[in-house]
């Protein structure tokens, strides 16, 4: 009778340092603050290195019950990282408070997400607060509370000049808002030098995306997913397929988007194959 070898069982914490470190940067940040550092001492002290916090990820499920306790959570993160904090993932809490206190101490944030249906900031403090940020390259908002209006937009070209991608996702009521090219003028006027642009559910139409087209001469990917008022005749579908290396349509799906999409009256007559 052959009889099975005992595996060893493995001690954690007989881990090399380089080891523990690579393990706790895949954690999120609340997995460290609430889980991870309790370990041992060891790994408290791998806890506290401002390195393991240049990344944070605030990654939330939404539960209404817990937004003070994030709040506070993230602002002990961004201490961690002693000023080295360089992106952040922030997803179903947040305040204007939190992000004017991200903004104050972490200048050289080079991306900033923001994702959620409870995401409390204001477009004023938002705008305020991105601008002191002037090495952010990536800017995302995923929100039905938060909409970006065009002198924000402004702002936020004018003081972040080596932003090269800007992702918008706003729920869109198709049927209840009207056309505007407000925001694609202020992209174009402000953010030349962007290289993605995501606006799903904007009301940008022909206009407004010719002056993109323009304006942005170094776009690579736009995603034009839910705009409704947009009409693509044969000249503007040349200039997008000659331009853009990726391209997103109206009525392509918003797949695994955290909104759902009202579509009542969307035009799918769209002329492209």
């Amino acid at each position: 009778m052959i009889q099975k070898r005992e595996v060893p069982a493995r001690n954690w914490l007989e881990l090399p340092a380089e080891v523990i470190f690579v393990i706790l940067h895949k954690l999120g940040a609340i997995e460290i603050l609430t889980t991870a550092q309790n370990v041992c001492s060891l790994w408290y002290k791998i806890c506290k290195d401002p390195f393991l916090w240049r990344v944070i990820d605030m990654h939330n499920s939404g539960d209404l019950n817990s937004f003070d306790h994030l709040e506070i959570m993230c602002k002990h993160a961004v201490d961690r990282s002693c000023g080295q904090l360089v992106e952040i993932n922030i997803e179903h809490f947040g305040s204007d408070e939190l992000l004017l206190y991200i903004a104050n101490s972490s200048k050289q944030v080079r991306r900033l997400r923001l994702m959620g249906y409870s995401l409390y900031f204001t477009k004023e403090v938002l705008g305020v607060a991105v601008s002191e940020l002037p090495l952010l390259e990536h800017l995302e908002i995923q929100s039905f509370i938060i909409g970006l209006d065009p002198e924000t937009l402004r702002t936020i070209g004018r003081c972040c000049h080596l932003l090269k991608s800007l992702k918008l996702k706003e729920l869109c009521y198709i049927g209840f808002i009207s056309s505007s090219d407000e925001d694609a003028l202020a992209i174009a006027e402000t953010m030349p030098n962007l290289h993605h642009l995501e606006i799903v559910g904007n009301s940008i139409t022909n206009f407004g995306l010719h002056a993109l087209l323009d304006s942005c001469s170094g776009l690579q990917s736009l995603d034009l997913r839910k705009c409704m008022y947009l009409d693509f005749d044969e000249h503007l579908k040349k200039k997008c397929y000659q331009r853009i290396k990726t391209l997103r349509l109206p009525y392509e799906p918003v797949d695994g988007s955290t909104f759902q999409w009202l579509t009542s009256g969307f035009p799918y007559n769209l002329p492209f194959p």
